[in-house]
């Protein structure tokens, strides 16, 4: 990535930091507090993309020529229905038991945005838990206190190891972001405007 570009990854998860420093980029950390809320009518990856461009758009008039903002958000869907974080304890015990014995999908956008223009990707994975057991969903939750992660669950966690009998598409994407993609397109953004 020529040193002309200099990366904002707007985001606070621990999870996607890692990934950009595991891309051997350099970027710098910038957040901004955003009210999560979308339109009703939304569903599946518009309302990720929704919320991907609306922490976006928190950077209108502050990004410099060579700076690329990247923004993301992932949910859990699962019978038409958006998981987000749990709320507490209970409800992540809920999600938790809703998702055993099915398969959900994960959904990540990702948007870019530069001073001349915003465009969002967005990848699907779908996972497949077994069976999970009350005991193991309590063991989990605290020992691994998944409180910020959407679905109430890491894929790179224990629940995870025991828990997780299939994944079509994408691992990094449910870890938080589809690293595959977003780099090709990072790469796409330098090459297109050398």
């Amino acid at each position: 990535m020529p040193n002309k570009y200099k990366i904002i990854l707007a985001s606070g998860s621990p999870r996607r930091q890692q990934f950009f420093k595991d891309f051997d980029l350099d970027f710098e950390i910038r957040l901004k507090e955003i009210e999560e809320v979308y339109p009703e009518n939304l569903i599946a990856e518009e309302i990720t993309s929704y919320l991907a461009e609306l922490k976006a758009k928190a950077f209108d008039g502050e990004i410099a020529e060579n700076e690329i903002v990247i923004t993301s958000d992932t949910l859990v869907w699962l019978h038409d229905k958006a998981l987000g974080k749990p709320k507490n304890y209970d409800d992540a015990f809920h999600i938790l038991k809703s998702l055993s014995n099915e398969t959900h999908e994960v959904i990540t956008s990702v948007c870019f945005k530069t001073s001349k223009k915003t465009e969002t990707i967005f990848d699907i994975t779908k996972v497949t838990f077994n069976t999970l057991s009350d005991d193991a969903i309590r063991y989990y939750l605290d020992n691994y206190k998944p409180f910020d992660k959407a679905g109430a669950y890491g894929i790179q966690e224990w629940i995870g190891l025991i828990g997780i009998s299939k994944i079509e598409g994408s691992y990094t994407n449910v870890v938080g972001l589809p690293t595959e993609k977003v780099y090709k397109y990072l790469t796409q953004i330098v090459a297109d405007n050398l």
